[in-house]
C-alpha cells in the first residue's frame, strides 16, 4: 500500500511539475528584451489594439536608458519624434519641466513604469531564449526558460515577432543574416569603417607598453595586445569596448563609498599610472589641454580619466573618456554571440575591472595625491540600484550583432550622399565608435578603433533596414539591432532612436497583423502616415513643431544671421538692436482647442539679457518678454524651452509667434517653437 502510494505520490508530481514548468501562451506580438525599446514597442502594440508580451532575459527592464545612461547622446532632438518624444516630456513633468534629457535612473525607471501600467503590458522577466521554431520562413512560435532554480519553460505563439535586445538574439536563432564586427572601407564605401588608427581617445606618444620599460622580453602591459596592426579600413570580427555609465555623487549623505572589488588586480591600472605621469594630470575630468612641441607647434590633447555630466539632485553620469578609462578595452569580443554563462563571465569581468578602477584612482598610493582625494570626493549613490548596491545593472552593449537585411545603412546614409525612401525615423548623433583594440605601434602604446565623426544634419532610416530578407523570415523586426554598417551604426545607436525605431516596428506589426501580411508586404507609406498623424499612439492630436529651417512657415525680416547649435542644426541670430527685425513662426492649427506655446531658447553665452515676443492666437496680440535669468537649465546643455502661456485658437487660425529684435544689447536667438494642445 506504502508504495502504491509513493508510486501515485511521483505521477502527481511529475505531472505537477510538467504542468507547472510548461506553459504556452498566445498573443499576437512577442517582443523579446524589456531594453527601452522593448517597453515602448509593447505600449505601441496595446494602444494600437494588439496583445502584446515583453519577455526579458534578465532582471530589469528599459536597458541603459534605466542603467545609468543619464545623460542621452542625441545630436538633435528635433530627429525625436513619437514616443520617444513623449518619454522626455514626461521625464520632464517628473522634474517640474517641459522637456528633460538628462535623468536620475530611477525617475526613468519610474516614467517606464508608467507607460507598463497604462497598457497593461504583461512582462516575463528572467526568461532566456532557448529555441525558434520555424514553417517555412515564418515564426511559429519561440520557447523560453526560466533562468532560476525552477527551469520553468514558456511557448509563446505569435502573429508577429520584435527584436529588442541588444545582442540580436532572437533574430539570430530564427535564421536571420547578421554581421559581426568591421566591415572593410572598401564593402560599403565607406571611409570611416575598418581598422582606424585616429588621434582620438589617444595615448600621447612615448608611452611605454613592456612591464620593464625599454625591455619587450617583460612582457606587455595588462590590457595590451600583442597582435600587429592591420592595413588601414581592413575588416575584423572585433568589438567597440564596452563600459558601464555610473551614477556617482558627492553628497555625502546619499553616498556609498568605493571598496575593495572581487578580484581586484592594480596590476590592470599600470598603463593608466604612466598615463597619469606623462600627461601630468591636474583633474580626473575630461580637458582638452594645449601642448607646446619643441618644432614650435602646438597640439590639442584629451586629458583626464572621466566624461562627467550632471545630472538632477547632485548626481552624475560618468562615462569614458581619453585613452585609459571605464572601457574595458579588448574584452568583450566573444560577447555578441556567446551563450548566457559566457556573457555572464564577461559581464562580471567588466564590472571588477570597473570597481577596481574606481578603487585604484581613490586609494593606490602610487597615484597622485590630489587625483586621490578627488576620486575618494565621489561615490555610488544610495538611492539607485538599490538591489546591486549602488552600481548599474546594464552593461553598455554599445554594438553585438546587426542584422544584414533588406536595406544596409551605411556612412553615405549618414552623410546624406544617398538618401532612402521609406523613412521610419531619423538619427543624428555622430559616426561614434569606441576604441576596439591597444596595441604596440612603433615601440608604443596606443588605441586603435575610435571613430567620432559628425553627421551634416538629422538623416532619415529605412522601413528595409528594420526588416529582414523575405526568404529568411516574413514575421520579424528588428529596431536595435538593425540593418547597418560598423560605423553607420555608430550614429544609429542611441536608446532615443531605438524607440523611435521599436514604435515603428510595433506599428508596422499590428499593420501586418490587421492586412495579413508579410513584415515585408505592407503599405510603407500607409506606416509613415500613421506614425506621423498619431506619434503617440493614442489618437491625440499631434503638437506643431515649427523650427527656423522650416521655410514654408517662417518669415524673417532684417539681417539674421545663421549660425550652428539649434534645435535641428542651427538658428537664426541678431547681433545689433534693429527694432524692424524680426522672425514669425507660423502654426497650421487642426483642431479647435487651448494650445500651449513653448519656445526653444539655444545655448549662447551672448544672449540677450530679455527676449520680446508677440503671439497672435488667430483673434488677438499678445505680448510677452522672457528675463535670461529666468531661463534654468537642468542639465539640457544644448538649450531649454521656455513657456510663452496658454491661448485658445480655433481651428486653421493663423497663429504665430514672432521674435523680436528689440534689446539693448547682446544676442537675439530665433530657433524652434511649439504649439501643444493641452488635455
Amino acid at each position: 500500500m506504502k508504495k502504491l502510494l509513493l508510486i501515485c505520490f511521483m505521477v502527481f508530481s511529475i505531472s505537477s511539475f510538467v504542468k507547472a514548468g510548461n506553459k504556452t501562451v498566445e498573443v499576437d506580438i512577442c517582443i523579446y528584451g524589456g531594453s527601452s525599446a522593448g517597453i515602448i514597442a509593447g505600449y505601441t502594440a496595446n494602444k494600437l489594439g494588439k496583445k502584446a508580451l515583453v519577455i526579458e532575459p534578465r532582471n530589469y527592464l528599459g536597458g541603459l536608458t534605466t542603467g545609468g545612461l543619464g545623460a542621452t547622446d542625441i545630436g538633435n532632438k528635433f530627429a525625436i519624434t513619437g514616443l520617444a518624444r513623449d518619454f522626455y516630456r514626461r521625464l520632464g513633468a517628473e522634474y517640474n519641466r517641459f522637456e528633460q534629457w538628462t535623468f536620475e535612473p530611477h525617475v526613468a525607471s519610474k516614467v517606464f513604469n508608467d507607460y507598463i501600467q497604462a497598457a497593461k503590458l504583461d512582462i516575463e522577466k528572467n526568461y532566456l531564449l532557448e529555441e525558434v521554431i520555424k514553417e517555412g520562413n515564418t515564426i511559429k512560435e519561440i520557447v523560453v526558460r526560466k533562468n532560476d532554480a525552477s527551469n520553468q519553460q514558456l511557448r509563446i505563439k505569435a502573429k508577429m515577432f520584435i527584436d529588442c535586445t541588444y545582442e540580436g538574439d532572437l533574430m539570430a536563432k530564427a535564421g536571420v543574416s547578421y554581421a559581426v564586427g568591421r566591415e572593410a572601407i572598401s564593402q560599403y564605401g565607406e571611409s570611416q569603417n575598418g581598422v582606424q588608427l585616429q588621434e582620438i581617445h589617444q595615448f600621447p606618444d612615448g608611452i611605454d607598453p613592456y612591464k620593464i620599460p625599454g625591455k619587450p622580453e617583460s612582457g606587455l602591459l595588462w590590457g595590451i595586445s600583442n597582435e600587429k596592426l592591420a592595413p588601414h579600413g581592413s575588416a575584423d570580427k572585433k568589438i567597440q569596448a564596452y563600459n558601464f555609465r555610473l551614477t556617482l555623487t558627492q553628497d555625502k549623505s546619499n553616498q556609498i563609498p568605493f571598496t575593495k572589488p572581487d578580484n581586484y588586480n592594480p596590476e590592470q591600472f599600470e598603463l593608466l599610472l604612466r598615463q597619469i605621469a606623462k600627461e601630468k594630470w591636474t583633474t580626473i575630468f575630461s580637458n582638452l589641454d594645449i601642448v607646446d612641441l619643441p618644432n614650435g607647434e602646438k597640439e590639442y590633447r584629451h586629458t583626464g580619466g572621466f566624461l562627467i555630466k550632471y545630472m538632477p539632485n547632485g548626481k552624475t553620469d560618468f562615462n569614458n573618456f581619453g585613452a585609459f578609462s571605464t572601457d574595458m578595452i579588448g574584452e568583450n569580443y566573444d560577447y555578441p554571440e556567446g551563450d548566457f554563462k559566457t556573457r555572464e563571465a564577461i559581464w562580471k569581468k567588466h564590472e571588477d575591472y570597473t570597481k577596481g578602477l574606481l578603487y585604484f584612482l581613490s586609494h593606490d598610493e602610487r597615484v597622485p595625491a590630489h587625483i586621490r582625494a578627488e576620486m575618494k570626493s565621489w561615490g555610488f549613490c544610495k538611492d539607485e540600484f538599490k538591489e546591486t548596491n549602488g552600481f548599474s545593472n546594464q552593461l553598455y552593449v554599445r554594438e553585438a550583432r546587426r542584422m544584414i537585411g533588406r536595406k544596409v545603412m551605411t556612412q553615405k546614409h549618414c552623410e546624406g550622399e544617398e538618401v532612402i525612401d521609406d523613412p521610419i525615423g531619423m538619427a543624428a548623433y555622430q559616426m561614434d565608435s569606441h576604441n576596439i583594440q591597444r596595441l604596440v605601434v612603433n615601440g608604443m602604446v596606443k588605441n586603435e578603433g575610435d571613430v567620432q565623426k559628425p553627421v551634416p544634419a538629422p538623416y532619415p532610416i529605412s522601413y528595409q533596414a528594420i526588416t529582414p530578407k523575405a526568404e529568411e523570415c516574413s514575421n520579424l523586426l528588428v529596431p536595435v539591432c538593425m540593418s547597418s554598417s560598423h560605423i553607420a551604426f555608430g550614429s544609429i545607436r542611441m536608446e532615443p532612436v531605438f524607440m523611435v525605431l521599436a514604435q515603428s516596428a510595433a506599428t508596422a506589426a499590428t499593420q501586418a497583423i490587421d492586412n495579413k501580411q508579410s513584415v515585408q508586404d505592407i503599405d510603407v507609406q500607409k506606416l509613415i502616415n500613421k506614425l506621423q498623424t498619431d506619434p503617440l499612439a493614442d489618437g491625440s492630436t499631434p503638437e506643431v513643431l515649427v523650427d527656423n529651417l522650416d521655410k514654408e512657415n517662417v518669415t524673417v525680416t532684417g539681417n539674421w544671421n545663421t549660425i550652428r547649435g539649434g534645435y535641428v542644426k542651427n538658428k537664426y541670430a541678431l547681433d545689433q538692436k534693429d527694432e524692424n527685425a524680426s522672425i514669425s513662426f507660423h502654426a497650421n492649427i487642426a483642431e479647435t482647442a487651448n494650445y500651449r506655446i513653448y519656445f526653444y531658447i539655444a545655448e549662447d553665452k551672448a544672449l540677450a539679457e530679455q527676449l520680446s515676443f508677440e503671439i497672435f492666437d488667430g483673434k488677438s496680440k499678445k505680448q510677452v518678454k522672457i528675463n535670461k535669468s529666468d531661463i534654468k537649465s537642468l542639465g539640457l546643455a544644448s538649450g531649454e524651452w521656455v513657456d510663452l502661456g496658454e491661448y485658445q485658437i480655433n481651428k486653421n487660425a493663423k497663429s504665430y509667434v514672432k521674435v523680436k529684435a528689440v534689446q539693448n544689447s547682446g544676442r537675439v536667438i530665433a530657433d524652434a517653437v511649439i504649439w501643444k494642445k493641452v488635455k
